[in-house]
């Protein structure tokens, strides 16, 4: 008998000191949901080229990239699209002769701000700057924040023959902040065609 109350009172000892252990570990833990994570996205090094087909314009755009016509019902002849096949992302360009018509110029930039509002629903804000480029031509880009499927649209104009508007456009339902380093890299891209735009 006394061998086996021994044996309870070891028992009882080691069951103590392993509720006392375990009670003291689950206090220094700390719980936290984990972050949510997103896909890796590989990205290419931004190197350019010039545009070969002819238009009122050229640029240079990414190696990456694929110009194609605009099939949109209202698209005209000098509209395109500058297509990430990889992304499934795009610049869509739509250029329009002015014809020395300040009326003309006027309404096409009345256009270029209204487009950029259609986003105030779901934009957490617009941000409108006036850039100046490597060639000393002055564009407007209107950075859009939130989850809204374009980003950043810009315009350039020479005021009296030519103006150009671009937009980038993901037309995906996915967040924003995951695409963020996707929407850094085309916005490079767009800066790189801003700078090296020269009208024909």
């Amino acid at each position: 008998m006394p061998i086996l109350k021994q044996l309870l009172h070891s028992c009882a000892a080691i069951m103590t000191a392993l509720i006392i252990f375990s009670c003291e570990k689950k206090e220094d833990q700390s719980y936290v949901p984990r972050p949510k994570g997103f896909n890796r996205i590989e990205l290419p090094s931004n190197t350019y080229q010039k545009l070969s087909e002819a238009h009122p314009y050229t640029f240079e755009y990414s190696r990456y990239a694929e110009v194609v016509p605009d099939t949109f019902s209202m698209a005209e002849k000098d509209w395109i699209f500058i297509n990430y096949p990889q992304f499934k992302a795009s610049i869509q360009l739509t250029y329009k002769e002015l014809k020395n018509d300040p009326g003309r110029l006027k309404a096409f930039i009345n256009d270029s701000y209204k487009l950029a509002g259609k986003h105030q629903i779901r934009a957490s804000s617009i941000q409108e700057q006036r850039v100046l480029s490597k060639s000393g031509r002055t564009a407007i880009i209107f950075k859009i924040e939130g989850d809204v499927p374009s980003p950043y649209q810009f315009y350039t104009t020479d005021s009296t023959e030519h103006f150009l508007r671009g937009a980038v456009y993901f037309p995906t339902a996915t967040k924003n902040d995951s695409l963020a380093p996707v929407i850094d890299y085309i916005q490079k891209d767009m800066i790189q065609l801003l700078n090296t735009l020269e009208w024909r």
